[in-house]
């Protein structure tokens, strides 16, 4: 069986959480959780990374920086996972749901102006398959209508737009290091937050509304609470397992970009049969590999190659259910405009199998078995 994810393991996981132990400092904001924090902080040039219990509560923290609340308004593709609206939901806001690029899958940048009112407050690219969002455009867009722009970058990590990481554009960034990333620590992410102005209060929302950090660092004598907040402090543990993959970032990037080339060359010719279609990585975009779909003729054809994969022993999925269609998204939120391609990109996507250390005959079994069903 070729499994669909197989978790990270880049092999100092266990020495480095056998260290934390050692150093009886495994509640979270130990050595390993400060190294990945100023790893992040090197790699993206973001003001501040804070290392979050998972990317669901990174965009909490964003939402609450974001001083959405009642009344306000929050403009997202419908095409995403249900954290990016739940964020938002929390705190009272209503969601304004734009259609997406046929390309990249990512929210059209085009359309999002036409969806502004005097109600909105935030914009909310999602960076789908760890390849950018037009972010020019959005952040002109941003500035012009006085708006904050929160990145869900939950699959960009180490992707870039233009030579800057993603996440470290908008207000705030917000990565996911769950074990279906690049980069796992099993549950976990990070907030980046991109204007110094906004560090201290993020950091006091982050230790439950407490200045506890600034204690830590000798600031103030004591710690007492300041501000709404809560536990978002993952464990030490997690931390040293994260950043035993994070020192072999590019080893595996490497890797799985070989995976994925491979993919697209070797279904390249059933793409210039027009039996299917392959990603697309805009010029301006350098991506991270995170996923490797095709999309099909329509609903009733992934249906069958979905399952005529896993009669030959290989995991694939779909992506996403969306948002407005499901009982939620009709409650918290509207889609503004015309759903063009959000529904028809979930009844066509499929995601192949992709991870770290996936072998080369693998690909090519995969590759080897979509030729077969579409031969039929």
């Amino acid at each position: 069986m070729i499994s669909f994810n197989v978790p990270p393991y880049a092999g100092k996981e266990k020495e480095y959480m056998a260290e934390a132990i050692d150093n009886r400092k495994i509640c979270g904001d130990g050595d390993f959780t400060k190294k990945c924090n100023s790893w992040i902080e090197d790699r993206t040039g973001t003001a501040k990374a804070l290392l979050v219990t998972s990317g669901s509560t990174a965009l909490d923290m964003a939402a609450v920086l974001s001083e959405v609340g009642p009344g306000d308004e929050v403009i997202l593709p419908s095409y995403t996972f249900v954290s990016t609206a739940n964020a938002f939901v929390l705190r009272g806001a209503s969601l304004v749901f734009v259609d997406i690029r046929p390309d990249t899958q990512n929210i059209d940048e085009k359309l999002i102006e036409d969806a502004i009112t005097d109600k909105t407050k935030v914009i909310a690219p999602v960076h789908y398959a760890g390849v950018s969002c037009e972010m020019d455009t959005i952040m002109d867009i941003a500035r012009r209508h006085n708006l904050i722009v929160v990145e869900d970058a939950a699959q960009g990590v180490i992707s870039t737009y233009k030579g800057r990481g993603l996440g470290s554009i908008g207000d705030y960034g917000c990565y996911s290091f769950h074990e279906t990333k690049n980069y796992s620590m099993g549950e976990g992410g990070a907030l980046l937050i991109n204007d110094e102005a906004n560090i201290d209060r993020a950091e006091i929302i982050r230790e439950k509304g407490t200045d506890r950090s600034k204690f830590l660092k000798g600031m103030v004598d004591k710690y007492t609470w300041v501000d709404m907040g809560s536990s978002y402090l993952p464990s030490e543990l997690n931390a040293a397992y994260l950043y035993a993959q994070l020192e072999m970032a590019d080893v595996i990037n490497e890797n799985r970009m070989a995976s994925w080339n491979s993919y697209y060359e070797q279904l390249s010719e059933l793409e210039a049969a027009g039996r299917l279609q392959l990603p697309v990585i805009p010029e301006e975009c350098e991506h991270n590999a995170h996923m490797f779909y095709i999309k099909t003729a329509g609903l009733d054809e992934r249906v069958e190659l979905a399952a005529f994969l896993k009669e030959n022993g290989i995991g694939s999925v779909f992506h996403y259910v969306p948002l407005h269609s499901a009982p939620a998204g009709s409650r918290f939120g509207r889609f503004h405009g015309e759903d063009k391609y959000t529904t028809s990109t979930f009844e066509r996507l499929l995601r192949l199998p992709m991870y770290y250390g996936l072998k080369a005959d693998d690909v090519t079994y995969v590759c080897d078995k979509i030729k077969e069903f579409y031969a039929k």
